[in-house]
């Protein structure tokens, strides 16, 4: 991606979601662990085999690292990585929330990383990331309920702020990537929120990467068309709406 640029001026990158789960690949239902659905046992034949029908790019989620910091799942990003090797970027999430964490990924050798709880709480981490690694290799992910960005795996109480502050003040920090989730919409496939979405890129301050209900290639046709960046595409995949070579089809005609 090219940093600072308007948002219509972006590619736009399609990245095959890969959540993983005591070394499972599962989906999860708005952000529920006791809503997950597995797919798979072997999360690096997946990241191949999504390589393989043309991804360029991964979404990594450690699941068990967001709950547990002790329990971060390194290795198997590791593996991961090594798998697709030269022929994807690999993007790292979850329970991302201080330098070593964040050092750590970027070490297992992902290409970034996306930072959600912490960027609300500190954006003064955020900026220390941005100026040591590099704004093409920190996203913060958005995750949107009715208005506010919101932290702590989306329970009530969590830190939560105006996604429109939020942007604002991430933004002066040098972030240039957004990865925006409607809640509602998580895991649902019960098509984007096209108005939160636009709201986002209207904003014009950094990429926005769209999450969340895409269920169709007309969704995806449709983020693009609002200036998105790229989309992250998950149970859809997995659960046959469309295959990968059939989605990025769509995305060049």
């Amino acid at each position: 991606m090219k940093e600072g640029n308007p948002t219509d001026e972006l590619p736009f990158d399609l990245l095959p979601a890969i959540d993983l789960r005591a070394g499972a690949v599962v989906r999860l239902l708005r952000g529920d662990f006791d809503a997950a659905t597995a797919y798979s046992r072997d999360p690096v034949a997946v990241a191949r085999g999504f390589v393989q029908s043309g991804a360029r790019w991964l979404h990594v989620v450690d699941l068990d690292g967001a709950r547990d910091p002790g329990d971060r799942q390194v290795d198997l990003v590791r593996a991961i990585v090594a798998g697709v090797g030269e022929s994807a970027r690999v993007e790292v999430a979850g329970g991302l929330r201080d330098d070593d964490s964040v050092a750590a990924m970027l070490e297992a050798g992902a290409a970034r990383v996306v930072v959600g709880t912490a960027a609300l709480q500190d954006p003064a981490l955020v900026r220390r990331l941005v100026a040591r690694h590099g704004p093409s290799r920190v996203a913060v992910a958005l995750d949107v309920r009715e208005g506010r960005a919101v932290g702590h795996g989306w329970a009530p109480g969590g830190p939560s702020l105006a996604a429109d502050e939020a942007v604002a003040s991430l933004a002066d920090a040098g972030v240039g990537t957004y990865e925006v989730t409607a809640i509602d919409r998580d895991g649902t496939m019960a098509g984007p929120d096209l108005a939160l979405l636009g709201h986002m890129v209207a904003m014009r301050r950094g990429a926005i990467i769209a999450s969340a209900g895409i269920a169709t290639t007309s969704d995806l046709r449709a983020v693009r068309a609002l200036g998105c960046a790229g989309a992250i595409v998950g149970r859809a995949l997995y659960e046959g709406r469309f295959t990968l070579e059939e989605a990025l089809d769509a995305l060049r005609a």
